[in-house]
């Protein structure tokens, strides 16, 4: 019984002591310094506790965290029943004061006060705030000390001061009006509303161009959300109107785990204003609805568009939030509107056609085909013979355009099929590998009418040209090479960046004549190599000419009639050069037959000012006849040294004629 009495007058001394140390104003006295240091140690801050009573049923407090900034409280509780009923009153006049406490660069004031009764099962708060410069009312109740419903008004927020008191910059100004009513914010057992009005929205554009380097234009918005939360699901619908875009979103997010079910659109009535912005030089308007569904696993997303006046749609799969497979199509696209939203020049009219089939958009598993079609393809051949100066009318040019590529891994396959009424391509297969950028390809071009093409290569052509060949490219290599079987002979060309070689096999000169518009003078067979350099705009040409036989031809006829000279039965060969340094072309070649010959050494042609400087020795049947060209090449002045054979007025006219033959020839 002893032990038991001493235990009992131990627990009365200590109760004792603990009433007198903290429901008694001397014991108050004792721990309010404590407290304070305890506070200061949390807070980082040099706070006051100026004020700290508690007794067995009531308490106050009031909490200097500086001179402009306060915490009070006071208020009745039971301390068997563990209720209280209290009032508060926060003012914080100066929250840049209290960084070292929040770690944020908070700016600006903050008030709120009002009362907290209840128990540490149940309370209730009701309370006004200026909080953003607002009018606000707020009641809030917790159970177990955690919040279960909120009730909120919030009129006239000031968006920049909601900023600031966040420590952020304040890159937009706007007014706020919140209502939350929420009857239940348990998790999975939400019940509530939230409806959030933004007025008077502006951007603050010279901030954000100056921290963003950016050129954003003056931008004023609006922007209403309406909520309704219903355990786990959140059905809402937002429109945000500016007079750069207007956003427009309503269905059903389940934000744990993620699932959403949603119609989203897209406004952009001049899509030039977002240039700032996106850097990208468009303009026209651009709209685009759509859907999404699915969750985090699986999302399908589906838009439609006007783009460029087309009926565009897409559907994507996406998984964790990947691209996973994509079905697009694009009918009726203006080529003409394109140009103008891409700021381009009018190079063409047409309808353009697109459809994608990727089944697997993941990087280095590529699977899929992609058709394009571009139908009723005109030229504007005004626009481009001016932007490329050409010097005579570019033809008016129809086309069409079909391809077809096939992914599969890092390999891209394109068959291209273009016609139009200039030349026709055609295109097996070009493959790109998108690894490492190298691309291989066949290719088949037909030219119908080469005299269409007179615009391009200002001379006259007749016939058509077919060739066929390959073209590579791999880092910065580049080749191509070329098939013809041309003028009744065949022609190679290998090109290596910017090296060209052309071989000619067989070429005739009868055909070439026929092809140039020359007048069919001289019959024979041309070998020979030309090698170029593009970069350097130099190169050489060697060739030879076998079984040379002149055709009927004024001069030659009155040659043999009235000089008796017969240049038909003779057989020439010989050798053609050409030494090519930019516009500079010297030409010479030597024709050899038994009795007669034709040479010129270094004739200079000039491909920029189109004069030609000439002497070509001619030996008819032992006569030697020397012939000057120089001038215009078109029309060069002729000077004849023909004395052996000017013996009258007919073997005079005989060397006019030959003048005029050589004139021609170049």
């Amino acid at each position: 019984m002893k032990i038991f009495t001493w235990v009992i007058r131990i627990l009365v001394v200590l109760l004792a002591g603990a009433y007198f140390i903290i429901f008694t104003p001397t014991g108050n006295n004792i721990l309010q310094p404590m407290i304070e240091e305890r506070i200061n140690e949390q807070t980082n801050l040099n706070t006051k506790l100026s004020t700290f009573v508690l007794n067995l049923s009531e308490f106050e407090i009031f909490l200097e965290l500086d001179s402009e900034n306060t915490i009070e409280a006071k208020g009745t509780y039971g301390l068997l029943a563990q209720s209280f009923d209290a009032i508060y009153n926060v003012k914080l006049e100066k929250l840049e004061n209290l960084q070292a406490f929040t770690q944020t660069q908070s700016t600006g004031t903050f008030r709120t006060e009002g009362t907290a009764k209840g128990d540490l099962t149940y309370m209730e708060i009701d309370g006004v705030s200026d909080v953003g410069l607002s009018d606000t009312s707020y009641h809030v109740e917790l159970t177990d000390l955690n919040p279960t419903s909120i009730i909120a008004k919030v009129k006239n927020a000031d968006l920049a001061s909601l900023l600031q008191l966040g420590g952020q910059k304040v890159y937009a100004k706007a007014k706020i009006d919140l209502d939350v009513n929420f009857k239940n914010i348990k998790p999975h057992e939400l019940d509530g509303a939230i409806t959030l009005i933004t007025r008077q929205g502006a951007l603050n554009t010279e901030l954000l161009n100056k921290d963003l380097e950016l050129n954003i234009p003056k931008t004023n918005f609006t922007m209403n959300l309406d909520a309704i939360l219903k355990g786990d699901d959140v059905n809402y619908k937002c429109k945000l109107d500016s007079n750069l875009v207007k956003l427009t979103t309503d269905g059903k997010v389940v934000p744990e785990p993620l699932d959403v079910n949603i119609r989203y659109g897209v406004d952009i009535a001049e899509l030039a204003a977002l240039k700032p912005i996106t850097n990208a030089d468009i303009r026209g308007a651009f709209k685009l609805d759509g859907t999404v569904k699915g969750d985090k696993k699986m999302m399908l997303v589906k838009g439609f568009s006007n783009f460029a006046s087309s009926d565009t749609s897409f559907s994507a799969v996406l998984k964790e939030f990947k691209a996973s497979s994509l079905q697009a199509q694009m009918k009726n696209l203006q080529l003409s509107r394109v140009f103008y939203m891409m700021k381009q020049p009018h190079y063409a009219d047409g309808i353009f056609d697109l459809d994608i089939a990727m089944s697997n958009l993941k990087e280095g598993e590529l699977k899929g085909v992609v058709h394009s079609n571009i139908k009723r393809g005109l030229l504007d051949s005004t626009y481009l013979a001016k932007a490329q100066k050409f010097k005579t009318k570019m033809p008016r040019t129809t086309f069409t355009l079909a391809t077809t590529t096939t992914l599969k891994g890092d390999l891209a396959d394109s068959q291209v099929i273009l016609k139009s009424s200039l030349a026709n391509v055609n295109i097996k297969q070009a493959r790109v590998n998108l690894k490492d950028g190298s691309i291989v390809s066949d290719y088949e071009t037909t030219v119908h009418n080469l005299d269409r093409l007179y615009f391009v290569l200002e001379r006259q052509l007749k016939g058509s040209l077919k060739a066929n060949g390959e073209f590579k490219k791999k880092d910065t290599d580049t080749e191509l090479t070329m098939h013809s079987n041309l003028l009744g002979g065949v022609m190679d060309v290998a090109l290596h960046n910017d090296d060209l070689r052309a071989d000619l096999k067989s070429i005739q000169t009868l055909d070439a004549m026929k092809m140039l518009l020359y007048p069919p003078v001289f019959k024979s067979s041309l070998n020979g190599t030309l090698t170029y350099n593009i970069a350097d705009k130099k190169g050489k040409f060697k060739g030879d000419i076998v079984e040379g036989k002149f055709e009927k031809n004024m001069a030659f006829s009155m040659m043999k009639q009235y000089a008796k000279i017969d240049m038909y039965k003779e057989n020439f060969k010989g050798d053609i050069s050409a030494d090519i340094n930019k516009e500079i072309v010297l030409a010479s070649f030597d024709l050899r037959s038994n009795t007669s010959s034709i040479k010129t050494v270094n004739t200079m042609i000039n491909s920029d000012t189109n004069r030609i400087k000439s002497k070509i020795e001619i030996s008819a049947n032992k006569h030697p006849i020397v012939v000057k060209l120089n001038g215009n090449k078109t029309n060069p002045k002729v000077t004849i040294d023909a004395s052996s054979l000017v013996k009258s007025q007919v073997t005079k006219k005989v060397t006019e004629k030959l003048g005029s033959f050589l004139k021609g020839l170049f």
